[in-house]
């Protein structure tokens, strides 16, 4: 599987925080102390979202099913 995908991160400070969250995924939210600590948070956070919701998908989908690429 191809996980060359980019999405969009939105962030801000909002005092000494940094919180952001992912466009595209809700859900995928973060609170960090640095911007930098921040975007790895949300890398980590979204990569774990994306595989919960590939689990999920295909243990409802149960047996004999097919997988098809869609670009958008």
């Amino acid at each position: 599987m191809n996980m060359n995908q980019s999405y969009t991160a939105v962030v801000k400070q909002d005092g000494p925080w940094w919180i952001g969250w992912i466009e595209e995924v809700p859900g995928v939210n973060c609170q960090e102390n640095s911007r930098d600590g921040l975007l790895k948070s949300l890398r980590i956070t979204l990569l774990e979202a994306l595989e919960m919701n590939r689990d999920d998908a295909r243990h409802a989908a149960g047996e004999d099913y097919e997988e098809f690429s869609i670009a958008v």
